[in-house]
Formats: structure tokens, C-alpha cells, sequence
């Protein structure tokens, strides 16, 4: 997958930097995801892999499928990913379109981990702690894990913070076994 990214990273952040000066992130974004979501099927990209489809025919049966249209900007990138034989890692393009996003808006999202449900208000606390830590806005989705004892366990973009009961023991099985 490292290799998926560092592939897709220039073409996401050439699409971020076009839809930045044309005041079209929100757009552009959920264009991409669409895109992202039909190449990840298995006959899709069988399509796209075939050598009978020119690139350009390989660009409209990927719009057609996805149900969306583009703009010149847009069709552009599609034009040059099927001539470089690369659409395949849309869905890889539009995952670090959103990073370039989130971070322009300076806005974070934060899954919850938790060993029982969060009501609003415990969740509306962690969201607010979690604004002053990080400085940026907080978007929370949650889950429970039963499995977890207790506390949670919050993961934000790379950073995770392991603060479950299962954790804490497992830190000190670590510890007293050293």
C-alpha cells in the first residue's frame, strides 16, 4: 500500500491545490470518493486493466458507472491518470485529498474506542478536550468494544492514545515481565 500512496500523493495534491484556487474542496472530495468507491470493485478494475478500451473510453465508462460528471479540471486529472494507466488508485487520490483537506481546514477526525456507549455529553467533553489539545476541529465518531474493560481508546490521524483498561494491563504484563 506504501507504494499506492506515494503514487497517488502528487496527483491528490495537484487535485487539491486546482480545487483550493477554485473554491471547490467540498465538491471535488465527494466527486473523488464516488470515483474512489467504483474502482475499488474487482470488475472495475478488471475494466480499467483491459488493454481493449483506450484511456479515453477507460474516463467515460468510469464516469458513467459512477453516475457523476466533470468539469474540464476534473477530466483533465482522469484523462492523464488513464494515459498514465493509473486510475486504478483513485480511491488511494481521494484518501489523501481529504488529509490535504482536513488539514487546510484545520480540522481533525477522531474515532472512540470505548468499552461502553458515550452519551452526547461525554462525547461533546472529549470533543472539547481534545479541540484544545490538538487545536483544530474535532469531528468524533464512535464504537464500542466491549473487549476494551474500560476508558477508550482515541485515534487521530497517526496518533493513537491507548487509555482502555486492556491497555493499561498489557502495559503492566510489559513492565513486570522485563
Amino acid at each position: 500500500m506504501a507504494e499506492t500512496s506515494t503514487v497517488a500523493r502528487p496527483y491528490a495534491k495537484a487535485a487539491f491545490e486546482y480545487a483550493r484556487d477554485h473554491q471547490a474542496l467540498s465538491p471535488w472530495a465527494e466527486w473523488l470518493a464516488k470515483l474512489g468507491q467504483v474502482v475499488a470493485t474487482r470488475d472495475v478494475q478488471s475494466l480499467l486493466a483491459s488493454p481493449r478500451l483506450t484511456p479515453s473510453r477507460k474516463v467515460e465508462v468510469l464516469l458513467e458507472l459512477a453516475e457523476v460528471e466533470a468539469d474540464e479540471g476534473q477530466r483533465n486529472l482522469l484523462a492523464t491518470l488513464a494515459d498514465q494507466g493509473r486510475l486504478a488508485i483513485l480511491g488511494a487520490i481521494a484518501e489523501q485529498f481529504e488529509r490535504l483537506r482536513a488539514e487546510q481546514e484545520q480540522r481533525v477526525d477522531v474515532s472512540v474506542v470505548s468499552a461502553f456507549e458515550l452519551d452526547a455529553k461525554q462525547q461533546d467533553k472529549l470533543a472539547k478536550a481534545l479541540k484544545k489539545r490538538l487545536n483544530r476541529e474535532i469531528s468524533i465518531t464512535t464504537q464500542v468494544d466491549s473487549s476494551l474493560l474500560g476508558g477508550v481508546i482515541l485515534r487521530a490521524g497517526d496518533t493513537v492514545i491507548d487509555g482502555s483498561a486492556r491497555g493499561r494491563l498489557t502495559r503492566l504484563r510489559e513492565t513486570l515481565s522485563a
